[in-house]
């Protein structure tokens, strides 16, 4: 697909498709698309059986939205960015579709896996499109990561505490495994040597320690009604604790980061990983 013309005169603005647009996170970024000046909501997608439902605000100041069930309506709309939040096999394939037909990609879809993110970071180099994938679009949790790297080399021990909503299917989450690459990255950069050892020895239910994450460090994963998307590092030395904690109550705090993502994602050569690549560091 070639490049999109736009009529002499008036103002340029980014040809977003959604992915994934009758879903919660779906709607939120259709509605979020549409009320931005720098944005045009062209194309909404869903492959489940029901009708696409936009959110009122989609259809305004937009002359003509392609709703339907196929990835093709990108490109009946023209989209040079899609936005994807659907499931980690549908994600890998909608990315890949981007890639071969040009089109940007920005995934806040859970779940793909290290071969997927290698698979799609080949497709998009050899496809001269540019993709951001990131396991948390709220710029207060870029930042409790960032913080928390910060903090790595002089603690002695951390474990992570994520908490999300009771409809979330995988576990942990990806802003918690990213976190603990983060942390092992910060303390392996350091020199600081690995994390004090796990003292336990026995546990009377299995499971009980949460997970192993990148250089040891244990994910614990909650799963209630009424959460969002939470996450709290602990960190312990001698004779002191550090936490660090962000708390995501609406949708709506992951839209800047989305947003932010699709202006900036034909800036940012090849795949993305993380919303830092977004914010510059």
């Amino acid at each position: 697909m070639g490049p999109v013309e736009r009529p002499v005169g008036l103002p340029v603005m980014v040809r977003v498709g959604v992915l994934g647009a009758a879903g919660r996170m779906g709607q939120t970024v259709c509605q979020a698309v549409s009320e931005d000046a720098d944005l045009s909501l062209v194309a909404a997608v869903d492959l489940r059986p029901a009708v696409v439902d936009l959110p009122p605000a989609a259809a305004v100041g937009v002359q003509e939205v392609q709703v339907g069930r196929g990835i093709d309506e990108l490109e009946r709309a023209g989209a040079e960015v899609a936005v994807d939040f659907t499931e980690a096999g549908a994600a890998l394939s909608n990315m890949l579709w981007c890639a071969n037909h040009g089109v940007h990609g920005v995934v806040g879809t859970s779940g793909l896996s290290a071969g997927d993110i290698e698979q799609l970071s080949t497709a998009f180099a050899a496809a001269g499109a540019n993709c951001v994938v990131a396991p948390n679009f709220a710029i207060g949790a870029v930042l409790l990561m960032r913080l928390c790297a910060l903090a790595a080399p002089y603690m002695d021990g951390v474990e992570i505490v994520e908490l999300h909503h009771d409809a979330k299917v995988d576990a942990p989450s990806g802003t918690a495994l990213r976190t603990a690459e983060l942390l092992e990255a910060a303390r392996e950069a350091a020199g600081a040597g690995p994390w004090a050892g796990d003292p336990t020895t026995t546990t009377n239910l299995p499971g009980t320690r949460g997970g192993s994450g990148a250089g040891g460090v244990r994910i614990h994963s909650v799963r209630l009604p009424g959460l969002l998307a939470h996450q709290e590092v602990l960190f312990g030395a001698a004779g002191q604790s550090l936490t660090v904690r962000h708390d995501s109550y609406d949708r709506r705090s992951f839209m800047p980061g989305v947003l932010l993502a699709v202006k900036r994602v034909a800036e940012l050569p090849g795949l993305s990983v993380g919303l830092e690549a977004v914010l510059g560091f």
